[in-house]
């Protein structure tokens, strides 16, 4: 099975996903409907994020990548209905997002960030 991910930079040497932290736990948004993931990245636009890409992998692939990560992969069923505050960050992002200005710079600079991008590009 497919899911969509958000790609900023995709292809690139600086490629990274999105992700929220929820409750101190670092989660991706894998979505069924890439209407859906088209949405969410519409709703980062417009909250002056850097537009990313979606992007179709393998649902199993990424859980790996993010289970190796340490990341929680969220999966977003079609006609997803949230239920409470945090299901609500699965279809629309935070108000408020973390500065991404320098995340470039950081990723190049940590070899484990190195690393994990190096293993995402291979899913692509």
């Amino acid at each position: 099975m497919s899911v969509h991910v958000l790609l900023f930079d995709a292809g690139s040497e600086q490629e990274g996903i999105h992700s929220l932290e929820i409750n101190g736990r670092t989660v991706v948004l894998l979505f069924e409907d890439s209407d859906d993931a088209e949405r969410y990245a519409g709703l980062l636009e417009a909250q002056d994020f850097p537009v990313p890409t979606v992007e179709c992998l393998d649902r199993r692939e990424m859980e790996e990548f993010c289970n190796q990560a340490g990341y929680e992969a969220r999966f977003v069923p079609t006609g997803f209905v949230p239920k409470n505050a945090e299901d609500r960050l699965l279809i629309a992002p935070p108000e408020r997002n973390v500065d991404v200005s320098q995340w470039q710079e950081a990723s190049a600079a940590d070899p484990e960030l190195e690393a994990f991008r190096r293993q995402l590009e291979g899913l692509l």
